[in-house]
């Protein structure tokens, strides 16, 4: 034991020479830099106790003499933890490698289930499906919380690991269980990974010529393909239009207020309110408007993010009615900062608002028009949808026939 001491009080002495060495050193470059706590995130007894623990680790650990961590292992697990402690799920560290495979989010196909998820209450919770995707067609629901992935159970894990568990090689399997409001005993789902096409807009004529558009999700082209989608329709002789942002994850902002800007005449989109003054801004509408037709939105429980400034943006100007349940709650700001080495950092750095100054962020978008249900692709047995048609007809019944003139004309 008296062996042991000596050699741990030579190491503190090794460590506290190196440290004032580092701080000499530092002070002959960096002149007013001579308190090594003002180069430093953490005061020296917190460093000091880091190091403790690092090495209680390396020298107790059963496996301490065979692991191979290196000391950037080390730096990037200590950063993660750093980071999470301001529990916020959007706020997140990322490795080099892993900031290149995000790259893929946003463009291109990778091989996955096809839902949105997010984070809530320390839960991972499914935002939404992607139509006509894996999840999808398993009946996978918003609000759905996934508990276990194969035998992982994965409460606690960061959004962006369970992503990366759940993407993989297409035509490969994999068996989450998720827990559904409802139901008693998890629920098992057995799934083919598939190379995951992002489609975002699709259009039809429905009877008495009302147009149908359907977002799935905001990215790049949405915009242009909704302009088409309005073009087509109006030249079919379309009266008014139905716009369905139900399970729309989100996605790109500037994508959400181009759209918006399609059905708006100028004004204020969205806002955006944050501690710092690089993180306010208010994005407009261009003026003059691509539809002026009579319009209603359709929003559920799996609508977040860029659906929830669309919808809102409409609702607040009043230039749609909006039909459904109320939204999921994700309206707040992102920022990548990189860092030296190839990693970054995300960062929460406002809050959306809606024109008339509405905090969505965990609240979530109340419809004008409360209507239960699921979304269904049968058209007759969707009771949002069929609300949201009567919801319309009422809305052009009522105008009078200035207004019915002015839509048709500028139309």
């Amino acid at each position: 034991m008296r062996l042991f001491a000596k050699k741990n009080l030579f190491k503190l002495l090794i460590t506290l020479m190196i440290v004032v060495a580092a701080g000499s050193m530092l002070a002959a470059n960096a002149g007013d830099f001579s308190d090594i706590s003002r180069i430093t995130p953490f005061e020296p007894k917190s460093l000091w106790l880091m190091k403790q623990a690092k090495a209680i680790i390396e020298t107790y650990h059963v496996d301490g003499d065979i692991s191979d961590i290196s000391e950037k292992e080390l730096v990037y697990g200590a950063l993660e933890g750093m980071v999470a402690a301001w529990n916020d799920p959007y706020t997140r560290f990322v490795d080099p490698d892993t900031l290149k495979d995000e790259e893929i989010d946003m463009r291109g196909e990778y091989g996955g289930l096809g839902m949105y998820i997010g984070q809530r209450d320390g839960m991972t919770v499914i935002i939404s499906p992607i139509e006509d995707t894996p999840a999808d067609r398993a009946g996978i629901k918003p609000q759905d919380q996934i508990v276990k992935v194969e035998d992982e159970v994965i409460m606690g894990w960061n959004t962006h690991d369970v992503v990366k568990r759940l993407r993989g090689k297409p035509g490969t399997g994999i068996t989450i269980w998720v827990r559904r409001e409802g139901e008693e005993k998890l629920l098992e789902f057995h799934l083919v990974r598939e190379i995951i096409k992002l489609r975002s807009v699709r259009f039809e004529m429905l009877p008495e010529k009302i147009g149908y558009i359907r977002i799935t999700q905001f990215k790049q082209e949405t915009a242009r393909d909704v302009k088409t989608a309005v073009k087509d329709l109006k030249a079919e002789g379309a009266v008014g239009m139905i716009l369905d942002l139900r399970n729309n994850g989100g996605g790109l902002l500037g994508s959400a207020v181009d759209v918006a800007d399609i059905f708006l005449d100028g004004g204020l989109v969205v806002g955006m309110k944050g501690r710092v003054e690089r993180a306010n801004d208010k994005l407009f509408a261009d003026a003059g408007r691509l539809c002026t037709l009579p319009m209603v939105v359709l929003i559920n429980e799996g609508s977040a993010s860029a659906s929830e400034i669309v919808s809102g943006a409409l609702k607040d100007r009043d230039r749609a009615t909006i039909v459904g349940v109320k939204s999921f709650g994700k309206g707040s700001v992102q920022t990548l900062f990189n860092l030296p080495d190839g990693s970054g950092v995300y960062v929460t750095i406002a809050r959306y608002h809606t024109p008339s100054g509405t905090i969505i962020d965990h609240v979530g978008l109340e419809p004008d028009i409360m209507v239960e249900g699921e979304m269904t692709k049968e058209h007759e047995k969707d009771e949002q949808l069929k609300k949201a048609v009567e919801a319309l007809k009422t809305k052009m019944s009522t105008s009078d026939k200035n207004d019915v003139e002015f839509y048709e004309k500028a139309s």
